[in-house]
């Protein structure tokens, strides 16, 4: 997907300038501008900010607003990948209008991190892990979690996720209210 392009057409079918975005997301117009040209790729909590100043989903940014809020079953390689290279996030319902749940698939290759900047936002979340092994830092706390290992708290809590073993990790995890 050209996410510029993307977030230009919704910007203006909103009818915010770049100015006016920026200002409701808490970013530079700078920041925006290079965006729509692709001069920058967004991390996932980068675009999730900008978008809060629309307001849009990540997964209505990612999806084609004309499907159908009565699809039950979402197949593999129908589900959009929501996430920012090398990490990916398979939205499940991605098509529902009012979802009260955000549930995923996360991928996370060796050496994958969810940034820097740790992740904060309304709800609650939680998930398990399928495969690999995963660093998870809640606040001040690290913990390190293994196949059939789970985790619950408070998004609220600044949080970050990163793979610190060799091999790919893959968690099923689920939040809300829906933050993607």
């Amino acid at each position: 997907m050209d996410i510029g392009h993307r977030l230009k057409a919704v910007r203006t079918k909103a009818a915010l300038s770049q100015r006016e975005l920026a200002k409701r997301s808490g970013v530079t117009n700078g920041f925006i501008s290079q965006i729509e040209k692709n001069q920058v790729s967004p991390s996932v909590a980068s675009l999730r900010k900008v978008l809060e100043g629309i307001p849009m989903s990540l997964a209505s940014f990612f999806t084609d607003e004309t499907e159908m809020d009565s699809e039950v079953i979402f197949r593999a390689d129908d589900m959009p990948d929501l996430g920012t290279h090398p990490i990916s996030y398979r939205l499940v319902g991605h098509s529902r209008a009012n979802r009260a749940i955000g549930m995923m698939q996360e991928i996370l290759p060796p050496g994958a991190d969810t940034g820097d900047d740790m992740l904060s936002h309304e709800g609650e979340e939680c998930g398990i892990v399928i495969q690999g092994q995963v660093e998870v830092t809640v606040g001040e706390q690290v913990y390190l979690l293994a196949p059939g290992d789970g985790y619950y708290f408070d998004s609220r809590t600044p949080h970050r996720f990163r793979n610190v073993d060799e091999h790919e990790c893959v968690l099923i995890s689920a939040n809300t209210p829906a933050s993607f």
